[in-house]
């Protein structure tokens, strides 16, 4: 059967949060992100469970538009970072991609060779995030030349929130502000700009469409808030087993720079999952795991192959037993905290050797 590391994928709560994030905004229309291979998830299962319940897909690039296009899914996909190539135009409108268009060298591409066949475009502006669009200040420019573009159909307006999961912030109001302001212009133009966090943030009109992404997965978007406190499950569960246990005695070290020392007689297993499964390097001992319907904790440096767990306590702990890394008992955002970083990061850094189980729905 080999190593048994693995990350339960459960489609169930992936459509559950879809329907939550829906539901947070009932009179808007939901597209969904799933770049990235689903936040880790797979972006083929990911899409096919989604392919009922969304209008529309967005990615981040290309590749993992055909990906999508490959696994049947006939929902348009936005690109969010639109097209890189000249040559992708051609790809993007034979495929029904929708390209968002955020600095003059894209539009320049598409006025100077437009596409064969109708596209559909959307234009990034840039409210304050200041990394990709056009100036609020260009904008009737921009909007006027493609516009002009043969074959070209331009769809709508889009932005990104820099700070809507603090529910202290005022800038996401100043960004939405904006974006309502040059909206307010073409209302024949569909508008995007809510993010997971901007969900929860009644304050923040959410247009026509809104793209979920970290939330659909089961992770927080907000800070100060918890996953389940918003209503979202955990759609991976993170596991392994116990390899090896070893009884330590008081004052013995476990793992590289022998950083952990026992204070007290200790049972520890050796778990098969390592920061080359993307369990996270910098996780420091005293990151949570459950075994056996308890917590415990990690101990000692995680390796790429391993970590150590104590087992002091959990009850006929043994070789074999499931070891929870993240899931259903240990929140993905707790795992994250510990290691100094955040949920995101974590789903997605899962690696290629770990396979995925999906439930059936």
């Amino acid at each position: 059967m080999g190593r048994e590391t693995r990350a339960r994928i459960d489609l169930a709560a992936l459509q559950h949060n879809f329907t939550v994030a829906a539901g947070q905004v009932p009179n808007a229309r939901v597209m969904a992100v799933v770049k990235a291979d689903g936040y880790g998830h797979g972006i083929e299962a990911v899409a096919g469970a989604l392919a009922g319940h969304a209008e529309r897909f967005a990615v981040a690039c290309i590749e993992e538009a055909q990906r999508v296009r490959k696994a049947g899914i006939a929902q348009p996909v936005v690109l969010l970072q639109g097209f890189h190539q000249a040559a992708d135009i051609a790809t993007c409108s034979k495929l029904q991609l929708e390209p968002v268009v955020h600095s003059d060298q894209q539009l320049n591409a598409l006025s100077s060779a437009p596409p064969d066949r109708p596209l559909r475009i959307w234009l990034k502006i840039n409210t304050g995030m200041n990394r990709l669009g056009f100036s609020p200040s260009v904008a009737d420019q921009v909007i006027a030349s493609a516009k002009s573009v043969p074959n070209v159909t331009l769809a709508g307006l889009v932005t990104h929130y820099a700070c809507a999961d603090d529910r202290n912030d005022d800038f996401s109001l100043h960004q939405h502000d904006t974006l309502a302001a040059l909206s307010s212009r073409y209302p024949e133009l569909e508008v995007s700009a809510a993010n997971s966090a901007a969900h929860f943030r009644d304050e923040l009109q959410p247009f026509d469409w809104t793209r979920p992404g970290i939330m659909l997965y089961g992770a927080t978007p907000m800070i100060g808030q918890s996953a389940r406190e918003l209503g979202l499950k955990p759609a991976m569960s993170l596991e392994s087993v116990i390899t090896t246990t070893r009884a330590l005695k008081a004052g013995e070290s476990v793992g590289y720079g022998a950083s952990w020392r026992a204070e007290r007689d200790t049972l520890m297993g050796i778990v098969c999952i390592g920061y080359g499964d993307g369990y996270p390097r910098h996780a420091p001992s005293g990151t949570p795991v459950w075994i056996n319907g308890q917590r415990t904790t990690t101990i000692g440096r995680v390796s790429m192959d391993m970590l150590a767990v104590d087992l002091t306590g959990v009850g006929d702990a043994k070789v074999g037993d499931t070891v929870e890394l993240w899931g259903a008992n240990i929140p993905v955002d707790e795992v994250a905290a510990h290691a100094g970083t955040i949920g995101y990061e974590l789903l997605t850094g899962v690696t290629s050797r770990v396979p995925r189980i999906y439930n059936a729905v």
